[in-house]
């Protein structure tokens, strides 16, 4: 995730972040599924996903 990108997290609501982080959550489910099934080629991905998890729920916290 870029400077950018955890900034714009930063202006979003508590509302819009818990639907970020829905969304994060199947999207890592569906990621490790493909990779079960030998369908993911970038494996980072799943990686960056679970960072952006954590950084979600480090601004709710916050907030």
């Amino acid at each position: 995730m870029k400077k950018n990108a955890f900034q714009e997290l930063k202006n979003k609501s508590a509302e819009e972040l818990r639907r970020n982080l829905i969304s994060g959550r199947e999207r890592l489910r569906g990621l490790k599924f493909d990779l079960a099934a030998g369908k993911v080629k970038n494996v980072g991905e799943i990686r960056e996903t679970k960072k952006t998890i954590a950084k979600i729920l480090t601004l709710i916290n916050t907030k």
